[in-house]
């Protein structure tokens, strides 16, 4: 297994005063969602802390964190291990999101305004932009806006707090699966966005669980370099 090796200059150090503890965990857990720690990564604490620009002690506590979360595996006499997700465990979630996202679809075809439609639009016409320059990062982050968006104007603030318990998970397992599903995700955007715009919400519904369903099924059959 490979250690931290992250770039010199990718990971920018975190700025004093503030809660530390809270901005390490954030940060290492935005490099383990975004795979610049990848599934199976060694993770040595001083260089996590180095990279940083921190002591081993707040590394060393999110790393505790982390492992209890499911995103980091300890293991004894090896030390710490960017957790690998097996085929299960992303079949569960997926499944999970699925239901999660067509009932947002359908309350937000029901509830959706003109505003809320165009900002649908605004957020698909930007992830194309980055589709067709080929920055899957912005691609993901910007997937991850657009569904929030929807989860948004479903207007269900319980929805909305059970779909942002797996959120970070999902971007996990879509951003191997980015760059296979390219235009194509967008182009099933853009029908979903029809569809609330219609405010038809059986359309929607559906849309929104093949969506994700052709995301699901796309991560099983990734090519895994």
């Amino acid at each position: 297994m490979s250690s931290t090796g992250l770039p010199h200059g990718t990971v920018p150090r975190l700025e004093r005063p503030g809660p530390l503890r809270e901005r390490v965990y954030e940060a290492l857990l935005e490099l383990i969602t975004t795979r610049a720690l990848r599934p199976g990564q060694h993770l040595v604490e001083s260089e996590l802390a180095g990279h940083l620009g921190v002591s081993r002690q707040p590394v060393r506590e999110a790393l505790q964190r982390l492992n209890t979360e499911g995103w980091v595996d300890l293991r004894p006499a090896q030390g710490a291990f960017v957790h690998e997700p097996t085929e299960e465990e992303a079949d569960q979630l997926l499944t999970v999101r699925t239901l999660l996202e067509a009932e947002a679809a359908r309350l937000a075809a029901a509830h959706a305004d003109s505003a809320g439609v165009a900002a649908l639009k605004e957020l698909c016409a930007e992830g194309e932009q980055a589709v067709a320059a080929e920055d899957v990062d912005r691609a993901v982050a910007l997937n991850a806006a657009f569904h929030g968006k929807v989860m948004e104007l479903a207007g269900n603030t319980v929805l909305a707090g059970l779909a942002a318990q797996v959120d970070r998970r999902v971007r996990w397992y879509y951003t191997p699966v980015a760059r296979q599903r390219g235009s194509q995700s967008w182009v099933e955007h853009r029908e979903l966005i029809a569809a609330i715009d219609a405010r038809d919400e059986q359309r929607a519904t559906r849309l929104m669980r093949e969506h994700t369903e052709h995301t699901r099924r796309s991560y099983h059959e990734r090519e895994t370099a």
